[in-house]
């Protein structure tokens, strides 16, 4: 299985038999390497509602037929528009062809802005565990540090953890050190810093720091096997 990073929270995993992105947040995204038109997805994940997180989502599930997954009131939504969307809710874990999907809590908010300013709720924010075969991979979401994180590291054998540290809008490095302990992941890469001037930070530093697993600030388009 391949993860690769592209840049802000957007990360893809290739695996035999399916392409999926997570929060492909790429037109607007000046560190992205990605192309939304000629992005390849089966499956599309979204942690939640804003705008750096759906992305280029619909542009690319109307190319593609991607297949969406997202919180419940996000995914009905999206529904309305049109799109194949699956609606979960935070707890809750379904197994789909491409693997098991489960959504954590996340302290943040969501909502969708439309093109005439209006803004939708889009229902609670989320991380997401993607079990595949073996593997666990937790995309912790736009969050702030919440002690609840020790129950979800204590309760899954998590690989990759990719954890935010840009502050501002999310916690930042020190809070996201103490969430690395607490998810005792083997591997943990930062996410959502650098793509705006109020979020940026040093992932290097940061990934020097990580005691619990080991720290890799991968480059957008780097990518890791798993």
């Amino acid at each position: 299985m391949k993860i690769s990073y592209h840049g802000h929270s957007a990360v893809r995993v290739e695996t035999d038999s399916h392409k999926i992105l997570i929060d492909p947040f790429i037109t607007g995204n000046s560190l992205s390497d990605l192309d939304p038109d000629t992005v390849e997805a089966d499956v599309i994940l979204l942690t939640h509602g804003h705008g750096d997180h759906i992305g280029d989502t619909m542009a690319i599930a109307k190319r593609t037929g991607a297949f969406i997954v997202a919180l419940n009131e996000l995914a009905v939504y999206l529904g309305q528009k049109g799109f194949n969307a699956h609606g979960m809710n935070i707890g809750g874990a379904y197994d789909f062809d491409f693997g098991r999907v489960k959504f954590t809590q996340a302290f943040h908010s969501s909502s969708y802005e439309e093109e005439d300013g209006t803004f939708i709720y889009t229902g609670m924010p989320g991380g997401i565990l993607l079990t595949i075969n073996d593997k666990t991979i937790y995309h912790v979401g736009d969050t702030a540090l919440f002690s609840d994180l020790k129950l979800i590291g204590e309760m899954n054998d998590i690989d990759l953890a990719f954890v935010p540290i840009g502050d501002n809008f999310t916690m930042g490095p020190k809070d996201a050190l103490v969430a690395t302990d607490w998810i005792k992941a083997d591997i943990v890469v930062p996410v959502h810093y650098n793509t705006f001037p109020v979020i940026e930070q040093d992932g290097e530093a940061f990934a020097k720091k990580v005691k619990t697993g080991k720290g890799i600030a991968l480059q957008v388009g780097e990518s890791l096997e798993l």
